[in-house]
């Protein structure tokens, strides 16, 4: 019965993100991980390993180690993903993943998706990762034509909008990240820090990243929205 009615919310979930904007679905219910489920490689061969995810203190928690990702069950457009996050112990690296399909696309490890960077410094960078998305000044902010990729060797990095719009170390951050249609806009504590259109997929799964330091996150809530903030 539990597995019908889980299935049940998913196709609600799915639907409310096509049609019924304003709709808000929390993501994490803060107690486990109902609605998610892990793809860590290194477990393929060693399924005792240590989890990369748990639950700790009402807190989702991204343990850094196995490297993988934590993935919806669910598929969403059309979205307001508002995101609440720190590194609480030193700085490294983290990320969503939005428009998330084929597991192990990218070095067989990432799923085909669009990354939205939480890299400590570098929040709010666009990586293509068998995905493809357009930014103003392009070139500037992702060097030479000839060098762009989706692929592994490829530049696939969108450097973000501004400097200095984390908060310190140890702080929350929040992160919006508006997707509809093929937009995507990208907010760190308020700052617009990046903006890309023309993205070669328009839905699918969320992500988030366990790679290689302890991340914190409080809140992952979904608001369905028929257009993206002006």
């Amino acid at each position: 019965m539990r597995k019908y009615l889980w299935l049940t919310v998913m196709i609600f979930v799915f639907c409310a993100c096509k049609t019924a904007p304003d709709k808000t679905v929390k993501l994490f219910n803060g107690i486990n991980l109902e609605g998610w489920h892990a793809d860590i490689p290194d477990a393929d061969n060693n399924p005792g390993l240590e989890p990369s995810f748990l639950v700790r203190d009402s807190l989702l928690v991204s343990m850094g180690e196995p490297r993988g990702h934590l993935i919806t069950d669910s598929v969403f457009q059309n979205y307001r993903l508002e995101v609440e996050y720190r590194f609480a112990n030193e700085p490294g690296n983290c990320g969503i993943l939005v428009h998330a399909s084929t597991p192990r696309a990218l070095y067989k490890m990432f799923p085909q998706s669009l990354e939205v960077q939480m890299q400590y410094g570098d929040a709010g960078d666009f990586w293509c990762i068998v995905e493809d998305i357009t930014v103003p000044d392009m070139m500037e902010r992702r060097g030479p034509e000839e060098e762009w990729g989706i692929t592994e060797g490829k530049k696939r990095r969108i450097i973000n909008l501004t400097n200095n719009s984390e908060n310190p170390l140890g702080e929350w951050n929040n992160m919006k990240i508006e997707c509809v249609a093929d937009t995507i806009k990208v907010w760190v504590n308020d700052d617009l820090v990046n903006l890309g259109y023309n993205c070669t997929a328009t839905k699918g799964q969320i992500a988030v990243q366990a790679e290689g330091v302890e991340v914190e996150f409080r809140k992952l809530e979904l608001t369905a929205i028929a257009q993206t903030t002006p």
